[in-house]
């Protein structure tokens, strides 16, 4: 499904005209509300990536990087002298602020902790992440995380959801069409109206999820497979 597809589908179950000027205000939002929801929802596998920009600083033991750069941190790898990598593992702030909190003890980071945002914008700009121990030298760093994807619009036609996840993606648009329509209460002219497109959302995104989770290899036994009831107790 492409753009245009995607505005006069909605247009045609929301009994709308396509060139309606109140419809067309609102068609970047209500994107935006669709996209974002299945994006937290579903965690994709797509969203994923990772940034090699980064890189220690000697004798500090925080890094900063834009809240741009990702949603959410996963995973940070450190690169030796020799070359070789290795994951960081993650910890709680305190525990390096206990074990390596004065910096007298320099080296190899092996851990990290997530330390907040910068407090000139409470977060907006930056967010910093501390490491133990203190980095003796500007070690190369790789951080692995998730990211948004660019909106289904007019000049971006087509996506990841609106080619893959269709449906999932117009059950979420008509969950906002419904305010739009007035119709997102009990008191409303057709009060089932969001709480239906709601239950067609959850019962699609259910499907999406178990996908997702396989193209992870985190479905039954840490497989890339279907789960079956029939299968479900582990091999010995």
């Amino acid at each position: 499904m492409n753009y245009t597809e995607y505005v006069q589908q909605i247009a045609t179950m929301a009994v709308i005209p396509v060139a309606d000027p109140n419809y067309t205000i609102i068609i970047p939002q209500m994107i935006n509300y669709a996209e974002l929801r299945m994006q937290r929802d579903l965690d994709f596998l797509s969203t994923q990536t990772s940034n090699t920009t980064y890189s220690c600083t000697a004798g500090s033991n925080t890094l900063t990087i834009p809240t741009s750069s990702f949603v959410t941190l996963q995973t940070i790898e450190v690169t030796n002298g020799s070359g070789v990598s290795t994951p960081l593992l993650p910890v709680a702030k305190e525990y390096i602020q206990n074990v390596w909190g004065s910096g007298s003890t320099q080296g190899i980071p092996v851990i990290f902790a997530v330390y907040g945002g910068d407090s000139a914008t409470a977060g907006e700009t930056s967010q910093n992440i501390i490491l133990g121990p203190t980095p003796d030298s500007a070690y190369a760093l790789r951080l692995t995380g998730t990211i948004r994807s660019a909106p289904l619009s007019a000049t971006n036609t087509s996506t990841f959801i609106s080619v893959y996840l269709p449906d999932l993606f117009i059950m979420a648009s008509m969950i906002y069409i419904s305010a739009y329509q007035r119709n997102f209460g009990r008191i409303n002219d057709d009060p089932a109206m969001a709480q239906t497109y709601e239950s067609q959302y959850q019962a699609l995104k259910a499907s999406a999820l178990i996908e997702e989770n396989r193209k992870k290899f985190q479905a039954s036994a840490w497989t890339s497979y279907s789960p079956s009831p029939a299968a479900s107790p582990t091999r010995g």
